[in-house]
């Protein structure tokens, strides 16, 4: 029998190190078994109209829906589901979503791409005021 050489202090540390983040990078690119990356099934309430001024956004994690309003009063509301890996999109700065991910950024009033590696857009969602609050869902 051929004798194995010993792992190294090295070896073992290195693998230590990155054994960790392998498990997060799977789970931050839509891996694992939480339920935050999921289509809406139905209507939900989100806040109060007044929230989205116009010419603003608004990013309502919980529900990863963002609700953007044109000068002219108009709403658009997009899934923030990246979709480039199905991560949930945590960051609004002004009208544009940055993914965690991988760098992916979009317009939140039209839902274009502005930055790779994502191509394909947001899915838009239909959204409209009842008695004073924003109410986002799937769009028929």
């Amino acid at each position: 029998m051929s004798a194995r050489p010993a792992a190294t202090r090295r070896t073992v540390l290195r693998g230590a190190a990155l054994t960790p983040v392998a498990g997060l990078g799977l789970a931050a690119c839509g891996g694992g078994d939480d339920n935050r990356s999921a289509a809406l099934a139905g209507p939900v309430e989100l806040g109060p109209e007044s929230e989205v001024a116009a010419g603003g956004a608004k990013l309502y994690r919980d529900h990863n829906v963002v609700v953007s309003r044109g000068e002219d009063g108009s709403l658009t509301a997009y899934n923030t589901v990246c979709s480039h890996a199905g991560c949930p999109i945590n960051k609004l700065d002004g009208t544009r979503l940055v993914c965690p991910c991988h760098g992916s950024e979009f317009d939140v009033t039209t839902g274009k791409v502005l930055r790779e590696p994502a191509v394909a857009p947001l899915k838009p969602l239909a959204v409209e005021v009842r008695n004073g609050t924003l109410v986002a869902k799937p769009r028929d």
